[in-house]
C-alpha cells in the first residue's frame, strides 16, 4: 500500500519476479488502477501480494484489497515522503487493525542522503501512535538492488510475527476477482481466512444464500486439492452464472446475513468534528462496497457507537472491521468493529446493549455468544454461533437448540410460578394450569418452559399441567362447608333463591363457576349441572311455540328466574325467541 507513483508495483515486481499489473491502459498510464497480484518465497513462507492502487480516484479498488491481509507493505518514496494517500492508506490499515507489517523508503537511487533522512523522519512522526509506529522502516531501491535482501528479511520477521492464520472452521472467501475461463466455467479469487476448504466441498454464496460446489482449486496458479486459512484463492465453481466483486463464500448456515448492524466507529485523526448521519455513506467490508445509513447512539470526538443500515443483506459477524467512507467528502472518515449484526430494535435495549457488546470487543468468540445472548435474553445456538463467529454460550439454561441467559431464565422462572400461583388463585378446584395456557400466557417459546419447570422445585409437572409443588386441589375447611350448604339449597327445587344469598363469597362462587360445579346463568343467578340438565328435558314438555308463562308454571320457577334462564337457552343456542313466544332449536 501507499500513495500513487511512489514505487509499489515496481517494488512488488523486484520481490516476486512479476508484474502485478494486469490490464493494458495500467502499463500505458504506469500506474495500478485495480488489484494486482503475484507471489514470491519469502524466508520459509509462500508469500502472496496484492497490489492496490494508490491514487485517489481508485480507493475503492484499494479497499476491496486489504480486509484479508495478515501483513503489510507499506511504501513511501525517499524523493517524495509523506503524500496525501500515504495518510489514507495508514488511516485505512490502522482502522483494520494490521498490527504487522514493514515500511519500504522506497527509490534511494533517485535522491541524496539527506533527502532520504528527512522522508524518513517524516514517516516516523506520521506513523506515531497508530498500529504502524513499530513497524521497521527499510531504505530500498528496486532498481539498483540496494536494500532488498534487508526488506526480504524484514518481510520474513514481520510474516512470523503476524503468526499462523486463524482457522477456527469457519472458511470465507470475500470474493475479489471473477472471470470465466473456456472449458472449466466460472473461477473466483480471493484470500481465504477462518478454515480450510477442499475440492469438492460445498459452498453457499452470499448475497443470495446459493448453494455452490468447489471443482477445483488453485494457489498461485498451481493446481491443489485443499487449502488452508491465509492463502491466495482460486476457485472453479459450480452453481452460478456470474459472481461480483464483494461477495463471499463460506460453509452454509454458517452466516447469517442482516440488513441492520450495531458497530463502534472510530473516527480517522483527520477528521474534523463528530460523527453524525448526515450525509452519504459506503460501508467497506471484505472485498465489498456498499451504500449504508448511519444513525449515531452515542458519540464522542473520538468516535461513536452506530447503528448501519444496509439496502444490501449482509453476511457479517461481530468482530468483522470494516471502513466507512463519506462518499461527498470523497475521503475514508473511519472504520470500526461490528457488535451486534443482528441489534435490537428498540431504543432503549439498544442502549442497554451498548455497554455490554463493548465490554467484550476483540475477545474470543465464546465470550462474544455470551455477551449477544445476555442481550437477547434467549436465542438459537446455531444462531449465536452464526453471530458471533463460531461461539458456544456459557449458559446453562438450555433445551434443545435455545439457550437462554441466566437473568432471562431467572425471570421467566418467576413469570412461570406467578402464572401457576393465579391459576391456582381462580381455579382452585383444578388439578393444575395446562401447558398450553401457561405458555401462551407468558408469550414465549415452549422449549422454554419447559426447560424451566424441568429444573424448577418450585414447579410441579404432570404431563399436560403444571402446578405448584405445595399446592393440592380442593377447597379450605370453611369454604367446603359454605359450598356443601348451599348445594343443599340449591337442589331443594329450581327455585332457586339469588346466588347472593346462597353464603358464598364471591371468589369461591367465581371458583366454582371456572371448575363447572355452577352454571352462571345471569349475574345473579345460578343452577347445579345436573339441574340445568333436567330443565333442558323437560323442553320436551312445551308446545311448538310457547312463553315465558308457560315455561315458567312447567318448571315450577318464577319471571325471576325464568327470563334468565330462557336467555341463557338463547345463547346456547337451545330457544329461539320470536317476539313474546320462543321455540326449541331444531
Amino acid at each position: 500500500a501507499g500513495h500513487v507513483d511512489h514505487g509499489k508495483s515496481t517494488l512488488v515486481e523486484a520481490l516476486t519476479g512479476r508484474d502485478p499489473d494486469r490490464w493494458a491502459e495500467e502499463k500505458e498510464r504506469g500506474l495500478t488502477i485495480d488489484l494486482g497480484f503475484a507471489w514470491a518465497a519469502i524466508g520459509d513462507s509462500t508469500v502472496g501480494f496484492v497490489d492496490v492502487p494508490g491514487h485517489e480516484r481508485f480507493i475503492k479498488n484499494m479497499l476491496a484489497g486489504v480486509g484479508a491481509v495478515d501483513v503489510a507493505l507499506f511504501v513511501v518514496a525517499a524523493d517524495e515522503g509523506w503524500m496525501p494517500q500515504s495518510e489514507e492508506h495508514l488511516a485505512i490499515l490502522d482502522l483494520l487493525e494490521t498490527t504487522s507489517g514493514v515500511i519500504a523508503l522506497t527509490r534511494i537511487d533517485l535522491t541524496d542522503e539527506d533527502t532520504i533522512d528527512l522522508a524518513e523522519l517524516s514517516v516516523l512522526e506520521a506513523i506515531e501512535g497508530t498500529t504502524m509506529s513499530n513497524w521497521p522502516i527499510v531504505r530500498v531501491s528496486a532498481v539498483t538492488g540496494a536494500g532488498m535482501d534487508a526488506l526480504r528479511a524484514a518481510l520474513s520477521d514481520a510474516l512470523e510475527a503476524g503468526g499462523t492464520p486463524a482457522d477456527g472452521g469457519r472458511p470465507r472467501v470475500w470474493i475479489d476477482r471473477s472471470f470465466h475461463v473456456p472449458g472449466a466455467g466460472l473461477v473466483v479469487t480471493g484470500t481465504l481466512s477462518g478454515g480450510s476448504i477442499a475440492d469438492g466441498d460445498e459452498l453457499m454464496l452470499w448475497p443470495g444464500e446459493v448453494v455452490v460446489r468447489v471443482r477445483g482449486l488453485q494457489s498461485h496458479e498451481a493446481a491443489v486439492d485443499h487449502l488452508d486459512s491465509g492463502t491466495r484463492a482460486a476457485l472453479n465453481i459450480v452453481g452460478i452464472v456470474d459472481v461480483t466483486r464483494g461477495a463471499m463464500l463460506a460453509l452454509p448456515g454458517s452466516f447469517r446475513s442482516s440488513k441492520r448492524f450495531l458497530a463502534s466507529v472510530r473516527l480517522v485523526r483527520n477528521f474534523d468534528g463528530e460523527l453524525t448521519g448526515r450525509g452519504a455513506f459506503h460501508l467497506h467490508v471484505g472485498s465489498g462496497a456498499w451504500p449504508i445509513e448511519v444513525r449515531v447512539i452515542e458519540s464522542s470526538p473520538a468516535g461513536a457507537v452506530v447503528l448501519l443500515r444496509s439496502r444490501q443483506a449482509l453476511p457479517l459477524e461481530a468482530g468483522d472491521l470494516f471502513v466507512l467512507r463519506e462518499t461527498g467528502r470523497r475521503a475514508v472518515i473511519g472504520g470500526g468493529t461490528v457488535l451486534d449484526p443482528r441489534p435490537p430494535e428498540s431504543g432503549t435495549a439498544l442502549r442497554e446493549a451498548i455497554p455490554v457488546l463493548r465490554a467484550v470487543q476483540g475477545s474470543s468468540p465464546d465470550q462474544i455468544a455470551d455477551a449477544l445472548l445476555e442481550v437477547r435474553g434467549s436465542a438459537r445456538v446455531e444462531d449465536l454461533a452464526s453471530d458471533s463467529g463460531g461461539g458456544e454460550p456459557s449458559s446453562v439454561y438450555r433445551t434443545g437448540t435455545l439457550v437462554m441467559a441466566e437473568g432471562r431464565a431467572i425471570a421467566l422462572h418467576d413469570r412461570i410460578v406467578s402464572a401457576v400461583e393465579q391459576f391456582h388463585r381462580e381455579n382452585r378446584l383444578r388439578s393444575g394450569m395446562p401447558k398450553a395456557t401457561l405458555t401462551s400466557a407468558l408469550g414465549v417459546e415452549p422449549e422454554a418452559v419447559a426447560a424451566l419447570i424441568a429444573g424448577s422445585s418450585e414447579i410441579a409437572d404432570d404431563g399436560s399441567t403444571v402446578r405448584l409443588a405445595a399446592f393440592s386441589p380442593g377447597l379450605a375447611v370453611a369454604e367446603q362447608q359454605a359450598w356443601d350448604k348451599a348445594r343443599v339449597t340449591l337442589q331443594a327445587n329450581l327455585a332457586v333463591p339469588r346466588a347472593s344469598q346462597l353464603g358464598l363469597d364471591v371468589e369461591l362462587l367465581h371458583a366454582l363457576v371456572r371448575a363447572n360445579a355452577l352454571v352462571r346463568v345471569s349475574e345473579d343467578l345460578v343452577y347445579l349441572p345436573d339441574q340445568i340438565e333436567a330443565i333442558d328435558r323437560r323442553f320436551e314438555e312445551l308446545p311448538t311455540e310457547f312463553t315465558v308463562a308457560e315455561f315458567r308454571d312447567l318448571i315450577g320457577i318464577t319471571r325471576r328466574q325464568a327470563i334468565p334462564l330462557l336467555e341463557w337457552f338463547d345463547k346456547q343456542g337451545k330457544t329461539v325467541r320470536k317476539g313474546d313466544v320462543r321455540s326449541v332449536r331444531i
